[in-house]
């Protein structure tokens, strides 16, 4: 697919995996909205075009699939971007018999650069984020890249590995060629610091473009589904994505402890994503359901295209995650004016939640103090009002002026700009 048209504006290029559902998508989803609505040039540049997202494209936006090179030619562009970093690159990447996957978009990209020539490429999660360095320096483009983690299970290890195959020197080295540093939580900022060495002062913590102008439609939309009708017992409300992160095992373990006081139901919304190791996940949770009584009070529909339906009816929703970066689903609950309760992870609801003002926080995987605090709050909610207040601090508007900033920063120029397509790390 071609990259959007129009002459005359600023160009961004937004790089990141997929439609598929989840907090980085709709981020940079959202994000395009806010660059469409000032006027830039907007391209969606992803790895896959699947995904139940898609249709939250702006209009206005144009979509580029890249399409993944050979190991051998993916190599030979690696070592050509930056034969400085051989000593680092060696063993986890350019001879690795398993090198992370998505560095094979490499040349695609490379191609897309030369072609459309973006101002400023934002990117999201480690691999694409390296990606575009390297294929800025290859397509000798004068354009600022701006690198943006998301979650610290995004590079915390898993076993003996590393997700996405990328040990913290291989981070170091790509992230400090880019322009800057966006992480979405001063949490975030700090561990990603502490975890790959980086410099603090060169991490910026922009929060998630979460409130949009068509939030209050999305939120009256009709809603199929039994539960959510006036007068029916509290309905109870996780999303995500069905994987240990995100522990809805606690959360089903913390209701049947609710469920023996008062009656009440939950309803987890979210798929296991496609070629996930957990993948008998939802089996399990419902499995688990069942032995503790709680079967027929449980649902698992799947993924919804609309959550926020589903937050405007619910009595209260719940975050009960061993790890985040900024979740935006609890942004979007208070938006709604849906009370929340949320572990107290690393990292982000107690920077959104305000240590506990805006709703209750409790230790990571302890199911007796979630489910105290899952009904005090249905007992005494706080008011919509106050919630949507603060949801507003995750406006959209507010988090791309903070993109922007550093994707054009005051008194840039395009001999700024050409110096850093050569930028290395310091």
């Amino acid at each position: 697919m071609r990259p959007s048209g129009g002459s005359g504006a600023r160009r961004v290029a937004l790089l990141f995996g997929s439609f598929g559902g989840g907090g980085v998508v709709r981020t940079m989803l959202r994000a395009a909205r806010g660059f469409v609505d000032r006027g830039y040039a907007v391209d969606v540049v992803v790895g896959r075009a699947r995904g139940g997202l898609r249709d939250r494209v702006p209009a206005e936006a144009g979509i580029v699939v890249l399409r993944q090179a050979a190991w051998l030619t993916t190599r030979a562009y690696i070592l050509a971007a930056d034969p400085a970093g051989l000593p680092t690159l060696a063993r986890p990447v350019l001879f690795s018999r398993e090198p992370p996957g998505k560095f094979r978009y490499l040349p695609d990209l490379v191609r897309y650069l030369r072609r459309a020539r973006p101002d400023a490429v934002l990117a999201a999660t480690a691999p694409f984020n390296i990606d575009a360095v390297w294929a800025r320096r290859l397509a000798r483009l004068p354009c600022r890249v701006v690198a943006s983690d998301h979650s610290q299970a995004a590079w915390a290890p898993e076993g003996r590995e590393w997700r996405y195959g990328i040990p913290p020197a291989v981070l170091r080295h790509g992230y400090l060629q880019a322009d800057d540093i966006v992480a979405v939580s001063d949490g975030v900022a700090d561990a990603l610091s502490v975890h790959a060495g980086i410099p603090r002062e060169r991490i910026t913590t922009v929060y998630n473009p979460v409130v949009s102008p068509d939030l209050a439609d999305l939120a009256s939309a009709a809603v199929d589904h039994p539960w959510l009708v006036p007068g029916g017992p509290p309905v109870i409300l996780g999303i995500g994505m069905l994987k240990p992160q995100k522990d809805f095992a606690t959360l089903i373990r913390a209701f049947a402890r609710l469920r023996r006081e008062r009656e009440a139901r939950l309803l987890i919304l979210g798929d296991v994503r496609k070629g996930a190791k957990e993948s008998g996940s939802r089996d399990d949770l419902v499995r688990l359901a069942g032995e503790l009584g709680v079967g027929e009070d449980v649902a698992l529909p799947g993924f919804v295209n609309n959550p926020f339906a589903y937050l405007s009816r619910a009595r209260l929703f719940v975050l009960s995650s061993n790890s985040e970066g900024l979740p935006t689903v609890l942004i979007e609950a208070l938006a709604c004016g849906c009370p929340v309760v949320s572990t107290d992870c690393p990292s982000g609801p107690a920077e959104i939640l305000a240590g506990g003002r805006y709703g209750r926080l409790v230790p990571v995987g302890d199911e007796a103090a979630l489910a105290e605090a899952m009904g005090a709050t249905l007992d005494h909610p706080p008011a919509c009002e106050e919630l949507q207040q603060r949801a507003e601090a995750f406006s959209i508007d507010r988090a791309t002026q903070g993109y922007d900033e550093l994707l054009f920063p005051a008194g840039s120029d395009e001999g700024a700009m050409a110096a850093s397509a050569g930028r290395g790390p310091s």
